[in-house]
């Protein structure tokens, strides 16, 4: 048997089984430095979801502009951008009262940010009692993921408050056996709620789908096939009711799709995420995704033998397992669906599990049953997510307000703004306050929306060079042209240096701002053609 310090581990026969059950003995109280460790992630990740101040970039940009229009003409914008309607919905009656300023529109979504951490720590202590209830909380409260998504004007903070609302309604009526009408059509509003919200709560609703079918065949006793039946009902129920904005969503999927990068493997998507789980996407992540991924094994198949010892024991252990099989068929499912539509894939559509993930790791976390031990397991997982979350909230995500303001010192009414692509128009749009300057985007169309519908083909279609010269032929000897670009996007294969080389050989140009890439995530080059 092999030893490693106060965290052993120790492997067992295959064919143990582990005789606890779903519901897991714990005291009424948590130790007071669990306690202390909790209610410090809670304060510190409240106060990170409000603290960037970073400019927009181009999806919070784009999402705002959507959310401005008149809600009639909403649904129509969203046909030509990719996502369901709820949030933009919400952040246009959110804007009515607040104004659209950074702050202002970033305070939506980090309020469902701090509404996930009580449901985290009821979810915990319904999992596990206080001590995995305030573990829970303090990494959904410290986890880089959740912070940046908590503070940026996206949909992904609702996703993760919606998750914990279902997973709470679950646990209800899976194991409390508590299965009022109230609660399954609390689960069917949640479910369509999800599905308005972001497309990949498909997965999560299939995987849960699915074991409450396998519940149904295979009940460990009469009453779980009734609340597997209860649960696929409100499921449907929930599906029922998206169903009118189905039509919009296979328009998207057909038309839209993901034009700014290809599929990923699936063992790269997980890494990935599990990155920016534990510390960012930041290249150094992966030795903290190592020491996340520990924790989950030990939720699932790690017991202590004494305070000093760990054994991984077979199968794995029931008080988390629901939520592993979850992940995995939402990991399952959206590799065939996107190997299948040669997708690309980004860790913020992992939201619709993130919660299941902290529950788990949290879980491993417990495993160590000495008090000194396990505060000290928990701030090795905690406090590189704290380092993240900061990094985070102090990272400028556009170079958009640096470009803006070059263009405000020097620019005059009637002077032309071009951006190239379309993809960096929003953002620096969105910094401009000089008052009426011409402002356009390559291919076509203004700078504050992106027609994302067949985009590859029509940025195969179009001439940069015809493009540039149309340009020129409308613009007077009197104005000068300011052109943002950046040659490295997909789909534009030298486009953008197309026209600036046609823009170079009509007027001197100047450079006014250079692209920074190494500073900046979405970052462009500033040149000044002079009249």
């Amino acid at each position: 048997m092999d030893t490693i310090g106060m965290g052993t581990v120790s492997s067992v026969p295959v064919m143990a089984v582990s005789t606890e059950s779903t519901a897991v003995e714990a005291p009424s109280k948590a130790p007071r430095e669990i306690t202390i460790i909790g209610i410090s992630a809670a304060v510190f990740g409240v106060v990170l979801r409000f603290a960037s101040r970073s400019p927009m970039w181009l999806d919070e940009a784009l999402t705002v502009n959507i959310a401005r229009l008149p809600v009639g003409l909403i649904h129509e914008a969203l046909r030509h951008d990719g996502h369901p309607p709820l949030f933009y919905v919400l952040l246009h009656g959110w804007m009515q009262i607040f104004g659209e300023g950074t702050s202002a529109v970033r305070a939506l979504p980090g309020l469902f940010g701090v509404l996930a951490l009580p449901l985290a720590f009821v979810l915990g202590r319904r999992r596990g009692g206080p001590v995995l209830a305030w573990l829970t909380t303090a990494i959904v409260a410290l986890s880089p993921f959740a912070v940046r998504y908590s503070d940026e004007a996206r949909m992904y903070s609702l996703v993760m408050l919606l998750v914990l609302i279902g997973m709470i309604l679950l646990d209800d009526m899976l194991r409390l056996h508590r299965m009022g009408i109230a609660r399954s059509l609390g689960l069917a509003a949640t479910t369509a709620a999800l599905l308005y919200t972001q497309y990949w709560a498909l997965w999560i609703c299939a995987a849960v789908g699915l074991l409450m079918l396998w519940r149904i065949w295979h009940p460990l006793e009469a009453v779980d096939r009734t609340a597997a039946i209860r649960v696929v009902v409100a499921l449907l129920g929930g599906l029922v009711a998206f169903t009118p904005w189905i039509p919009t969503m296979l328009y998207q999927s057909a038309h839209t799709a993901t034009p700014w990068a290809s599929a990923m493997r699936p063992t790269a998507a997980v890494s990935w995420t599990l990155c920016v789980f534990a510390f960012g996407d930041y290249a150094d992540a992966a030795i903290f995704a190592a020491v996340l991924m520990f924790a989950i094994v030990l939720a699932l198949f790690g017991r202590a033998r004494s305070t000093r010892s760990i054994e991984l024991v077979s199968p794995a252990r029931r008080q988390v397992r629901f939520e592993a099989l979850v992940v995995l068929l939402v990991v399952a499912l959206s590799t065939v669906a996107s190997i299948a539509a040669n997708a690309a894939y980004a860790p913020r559509y992992a939201a619709v599990y993130f919660p299941l993930i902290a529950l788990i790791a949290a879980a491993g976390l417990t495993r160590f049953i000495s008090r000194p031990g396990r505060a000290v397991a928990a701030l090795v997982v905690l406090v590189p997510m704290l380092a993240g979350s900061v990094l985070s909230a102090h990272e400028t995500r556009s170079q958009s307000a640096v470009v803006a303001a070059s263009i405000d010192e020097s620019a005059h009414s009637g002077d032309v703004v071009l951006y190239c692509p379309d993809q960096l128009g929003p953002s620096t749009n969105r910094e401009i306050h000089s008052a009426d300057l011409k402002q356009f985007s390559y291919p076509d169309g203004g700078p504050e929306f992106v027609d994302w519908v067949d985009y590859r083909a029509r940025n195969d279609a179009a001439n940069p060079r015809t493009f540039a010269l149309d340009l020129l032929s409308h613009t007077s000897e009197t104005q000068a042209i300011y052109f943002v670009w950046n040659g490295e996007y997909r789909t534009f294969d030298g486009d953008c240096e197309a026209i600036a080389a046609v823009f170079g050989a009509a007027r001197p140009g100047e450079v006014l701002v250079e692209g920074d890439g190494a500073t900046y995530f979405e970052h462009a080059t500033l040149i000044r053609y002079a009249p």
